[in-house]
């Protein structure tokens, strides 16, 4: 069944890439995902309080801040931005090479992949009007985004190790991030609006909400067969979270304890994944090549 998935796939990226040959509409793609990356880019600046702007960690009250909630990461954790947009930028000048005009794969994600940078920016804008409660459709919005796009690179294979790297590993890393920049970003809006956790304690509810982003990482693993950027970045915000509740304020070494374990677990449940696929020669699909390539070289 799973074979025949995959055949299906790869007949139709040969089809949809010998039907359609290039045309402005794919040149409008291509520039606009490298101007929203460029867009996402300057956001982050104006949300660094860099030049203008107010840093995200002291904007909306600083409800966004380390110390703000107990699913607050820790400062540190926030430099992964930097690697997610030279990430992003690196697929936009990817998807801008004319080799990557009309291949099936950048034609279905790259509107996709604009959205997202778009929404980034979007998110940074409300938060530094101080708008926090719209923050957080913004950031579902991008998540939900974000799982689409990492859906339809599992549906469609890389064609080689650069796409590989450059796309999955560039759009996995900011899924993963985004997975828990979202249960933060939901509890300071919940602790902002003075939510009374219908009387179990808050610990509890950060136990659960860990409990939740861990769980997200486990089903990332396993549909993802084992990819690994996903679980980088999402195990590196979880463990900033760890070291927050365990070394700073506010301290709670039961949340501490439940993010170490959310650490280990999505972990286990990546190399798992890995290991199983691996077997079977479909570890995240990665490194497969895209059939048409090996077809075009035959004939």
């Amino acid at each position: 069944m799973s074979t025949t998935r995959d055949a299906t796939t790869d007949t139709a990226r040969r089809t949809e890439t010998t039907a359609r040959p290039a045309g402005p509409a794919d040149s409008i793609r291509q520039v606009v995902v490298l101007v929203t990356s460029v867009l996402a880019i300057v956001a982050a600046f104006i949300g660094s309080g860099a030049f203008v702007g107010t840093p995200i960690q002291q904007a909306a009250g600083g409800w966004l801040d380390a110390d703000s909630t107990l699913i607050a990461p820790g400062r540190p954790a926030f430099s992964i931005w930097s690697v997610i947009y030279t990430g992003m930028l690196a697929y936009a000048i990817w998807q801008l090479l004319p080799a990557q005009r009309t291949d099936a794969r950048h034609r279905r994600i790259g509107y996709a992949v604009a959205a997202s940078l778009v929404l980034n920016a979007l998110w940074i804008g409300v938060v530094q009007l101080d708008l926090l409660g719209m923050s957080l459709p913004v950031i579902v919005v991008l998540l939900a985004v974000l799982a689409w796009l990492f859906v339809q690179l599992r549906r469609m294979p890389p064609k080689n190790l650069v796409d590989t790297i450059v796309t999955d590993g560039s759009i996995g890393l900011y899924l993963g991030w985004v997975v828990v920049a979202t249960a933060a970003n939901a509890t300071a809006v919940l602790a902002a609006a003075d939510f009374s956790g219908w009387g179990l304690p808050q610990e509890t509810w950060a136990v659960i909400v860990i409990a939740a982003a861990a769980a997200v990482g486990v089903g990332l693993a396993v549909w993802g067969r084992g990819r690994i950027a996903p679980m980088l970045s999402l195990c590196w915000g979880l463990s900033w979270v760890a070291v927050a509740r365990l070394t700073d304020q506010p301290e709670s070494t039961t949340t501490g304890i439940a993010a170490v374990v959310a650490v280990v677990v999505v972990v286990l449940a990546t190399l798992g994944a890995r290991f199983l696929a691996m077997r079977t020669g479909r570890a995240g699909d990665a490194g497969r090549t895209d059939p048409s390539v090996a077809e075009r070289a035959t004939t």
